[in-house]
């Protein structure tokens, strides 16, 4: 449902890059974690990125660049978690302890999960081909950023 909608929403050769947290890979998976099921994404579920592709694909769109950023969120959350920190009294006056703490916590826990390739972060650029199937984007991921 969520592709459809997508695919549905763009104009043929639109394009949607999709970002998400996903499991890192069969085999690999991340074990079940009651805390953030609880406290930060309840009902949640990850999938694997070839899992998620085929269900894109079975909605319409064409898979033109699949990219991991694994490594950079890993240091991202850090960051985060850094800058969380430095502005704890504000974020504590905002949304509460207790939110900042889980919040601390997620993120924290997080980053290690990254870094052990239990979890990623994949982007998945896709493409709503023409009425002939064409999709007007250049040749190379170079190409792409100027």
């Amino acid at each position: 449902m969520y592709f459809s909608a997508a695919y549905a929403a763009l104009r043929p050769g639109g394009l949607f890059l999709n970002h998400g947290i996903a499991e890192q890979s069969p085999g690999r998976k991340a074990p079940s974690n009651p805390f953030i099921e609880r406290y930060v994404f309840p009902d949640g579920d990850l999938v694997a990125i070839g899992e998620s592709l085929i269900v894109a694909e079975r909605s319409g769109f064409e898979v033109r660049d699949v990219e991991n950023l694994r490594e950079h969120y890993a240091r991202t959350l850090r960051a985060w978690v850094a800058n969380l920190e430095r502005n704890r009294d504000e974020a504590i006056a905002q949304a509460g302890e207790a939110a900042y703490r889980v919040w601390r916590l997620y993120m924290a826990a997080s980053a290690v999960s990254f870094d052990g390739a239990s979890i990623g972060l994949c982007q998945s650029l896709l493409a709503r081909p023409d009425a002939v199937g064409r999709v007007t984007i250049p040749p190379t991921r170079r190409d792409l950023y100027p």
